[in-house]
């Protein structure tokens, strides 16, 4: 024979209160995780190489503009020529020192600004980082431009990785459309 189960109102108070921490436990849970998406999606990073070519003042330049929200910390630079991979950091973590070791012509440039690629650069975000410029002299911007042209040509392909603050790493290239997530 079945108990019959008597409803009275401290059962009932009870039954309520402990379906309200269940359901407050599931809201909870499901915040947390809102909380922890948002957090991640604040500090992502967005690397892209840019590039900007300006005949009319003679000015060539490779940058590394971070569009993300986050800061993009430089992990290492591969640059690969006629199939032969090779580490910046063998030239210096210098992208002109590594374009001068494949054509000697380029060191008759004069009008120039350069940065290294170094591991660990933070660069932050909405910033622009100068890999190389070609200034103010037409005969280095036509030099430098039919140089980088015919070595693209031929196969040069570069590769930089790069992580957020949160060790997720990425890589962008000169071949591919904006970064590649490698996790």
């Amino acid at each position: 024979m079945a108990k019959k189960i008597k409803w009275n109102s401290d059962k009932i108070l009870g039954i309520s209160a402990m379906s309200i921490s269940f359901i407050t436990l599931v809201i909870f849970i499901y915040q947390t995780n809102l909380m922890s998406k948002q957090n991640y999606l604040s500090i992502l990073p967005y690397l892209s190489i840019s590039t900007s070519d300006n005949s009319a003042n003679n000015t060539f330049a490779i940058t590394l503009d971070n569009y993300g929200v986050g800061p993009a910390i430089i992990e290492s630079a591969t640059l690969s020529y006629q199939g032969k991979n090779e580490d910046l950091s063998d030239y210096d973590n210098e992208l002109l020192k590594y374009l001068r070791a494949k054509a000697p012509v380029l060191d008759s440039i004069k009008a120039i600004s350069y940065s290294t690629i170094d591991k660990g650069i933070a660069i932050p975000a909405g910033e622009k980082y100068n890999i190389l410029t070609i200034y103010n002299s037409e005969k280095d911007y036509k030099l430098y431009k039919s140089i980088l042209e015919e070595l693209i040509g031929k196969g040069l392909y570069f590769e930089i990785k790069y992580k957020s603050i949160q060790d997720e790493h990425w890589r962008i290239n000169n071949v591919t459309q904006g970064p590649e997530k490698l996790d």
